[in-house]
């Protein structure tokens, strides 16, 4: 059984790794729980037959492009390492956040000894949605997520070998690292983070999200 990962209050030296940015909401007070505006088009996912637990769906390009988050979602951009698709990712993400209008707060990991304090911070600002990128947080929330239900993740360009249903992943060809000792994907390929696929992932993650198709894999090798 996977440890408990307790979510302690904000420390002064872990606050400080916190940034934010956007609507101004303090998030000192509660607000509306989170709806989607707009609708998902046709080709995303059946809505007759939703996707089970840990499927993998392959939406129509674009097909999520009408949905948007309601006023005042709050997003927790939790990020580790300076490599070249964790940059293109962490850019994608804060350019959504900017165009959507998105509360969005971002937690830095500082090093390998840092990850699971990382997720440990996410989960303690209470945003409505965690979203991962980064491959060396997949391990770290493998541990955590199963133990933190009521939190929705989202990890843009890799995924968990075992998601439960509060954890969505957004993958393609050359990502889909999945951690817990399986390796790097044959078919990797750094150029694949594409800032056009990286704006893809941020959008139809949240609009699966925001629409409660939770617990799965967006795959988009055709965007």
């Amino acid at each position: 059984m996977r440890p408990l990962l307790r979510a302690a209050a904000l420390p002064a030296a872990a606050a400080a790794l916190v940034t934010g940015c956007g609507s101004g909401d303090d998030w000192s007070r509660p607000h509306p729980a989170p709806s989607a505006v707009g609708t998902l088009e046709a080709g995303f996912a059946d809505p007759s037959a939703p996707p089970a637990p840990e499927a993998t769906i392959t939406p129509r390009p674009g097909s999520w492009n009408g949905v948007h988050p309601s006023k005042g979602y709050r997003v927790v951009l939790l990020t580790a390492g300076d490599d070249r698709p964790t940059r293109s990712l962490v850019t994608a993400v804060k350019d959504w956040a900017a165009k959507e209008h998105v509360s969005l707060r971002t937690v830095v990991a500082d090093g390998p000894s840092d990850l699971l304090p990382a997720v440990t911070r996410s989960l303690a600002a209470r945003p409505d949605l965690v979203v991962s990128a980064g491959d060396g947080l997949v391990d770290p929330l493998a541990t955590a997520t199963a133990n933190h239900l009521s939190q929705q993740f989202l990890v843009v360009g890799a995924e968990l070998a075992e998601p439960t249903q509060n954890v969505t992943s957004v993958d393609w060809s050359g990502a889909s690292f999945r951690g817990e000792g399986l390796g790097m994907s044959s078919t990797y390929d750094v150029a694949s983070f594409t800032a056009e696929r990286c704006t893809a992932a941020i959008g139809a993650g949240t609009a699966a999200v925001l629409n409660h198709l939770t617990g799965i894999v967006i795959w988009l090798d055709e965007i």
